[in-house]
């Protein structure tokens, strides 16, 4: 029986739910990059990189080459990357909300800061 959509869709996301692997992605929309900028770019140590970017290739979100004794990776295809500026536009949004809502909570607070002083 084959898996529903929504369920795949869940695996796909909680696939791509690892900061090292977001990181990952996001550095190589610029284009392909050995491991070794990887590394020095996630700030890990190697065996965690290997593992994640293991996990990446797996999915068939990023393809692995060789060159000479260096691996070099890149995005598999671009819509990853519109995937991950998709994302910044939700969160640019919803942190802008919050924003807001702080902003309104702030003003409510000084305004009954406010009261308060004037009633006692």
């Amino acid at each position: 029986m084959a898996v529903p959509l929504y369920q795949a869709k869940a695996e796909f996301f909680r696939m791509l739910g690892h900061p090292v692997r977001i990181r990952v992605l996001e550095l190589l929309q610029d284009g392909p990059r050995p491991v070794r900028d990887l590394l020095v770019a996630t700030g890990v140590e190697p065996s965690s990189l290997s593992q994640q970017l293991a996990v990446l290739r797996r999915a068939g979100i990023v393809r692995a080459t060789r060159e000479g004794g260096t691996v070099v990776y890149e995005l598999a295809g671009s819509d990853v990357a519109e995937l991950l500026r998709a994302a910044r536009r939700i969160l640019a949004e919803l942190l802008a909300g919050q924003e807001d809502l702080l902003a309104e909570l702030r003003d409510a607070e000084m305004g009954s800061g406010t009261r308060s002083r004037r009633s006692a």
